[in-house]
């Protein structure tokens, strides 16, 4: 195997999970998110050499980010169907999980690219103020004042029990 393919293939079955669940926190869409994580793990896999040494993770995690942030920025592109999908089945029968994960997701649609990006990289991957303003390229000062602004939307968008607070109330 040449160029370290071996050493990829682990690393590939050792982060992969987390890679797509992370994209999935930043997309709210599955297929998206396996899209994202395998672009980010084509991408690395390009400058193998260069980072296997180094923390091929992280460097693969901030790809992640930074193609999730460059398709936030093109235009949507929509393509028209004949016919109307189907609308989705109630959440009737969804295990705790599923309903925990949509709780999520509909609490960080509320925010925008950055603070969202800010708050998975914080508070998901558990890194530190410095460490996350190097991987998006801004400031410690606007990390943490982004973090301040989305942890407060959080917590205004819902009461304590996780149910969404009416807008005049939020006020």
């Amino acid at each position: 195997m040449a160029r370290g393919d071996a050493e990829f293939v682990e690393f590939v079955q050792a982060c992969s999970a987390r890679l797509v669940q992370a994209a999935y926190y930043l997309v709210s869409d599955r297929h998206l998110a396996e899209d994202a994580a395998q672009t980010a793990l084509a991408r690395t896999y390009a400058v193998w050499a260069r980072v296997r040494k180094k923390d091929a993770y992280a460097y693969t995690r901030t790809v992640l980010v930074n193609h999730v942030i460059d398709t936030w920025r093109r235009p949507i592109r929509e393509r028209p169907a004949e016919e109307l999908p189907e609308p989705p089945a109630g959440d009737r029968g969804l295990d705790t999980k599923v309903v925990e994960r949509k709780w999520l997701m509909e609490m960080l649609d509320g925010l925008t690219v950055r603070e969202r990006a800010v708050v998975l990289l914080r508070h998901y991957y558990d890194l530190t103020e410095a460490e996350v303003a190097r991987e998006l390229g801004v400031s410690v000062g606007t990390v943490k004042s982004t973090s301040s602004r989305a942890l407060a939307k959080l917590r205004g968008s819902h009461d304590s029990s996780g149910e969404p607070v009416a807008q005049e109330a939020a006020r």
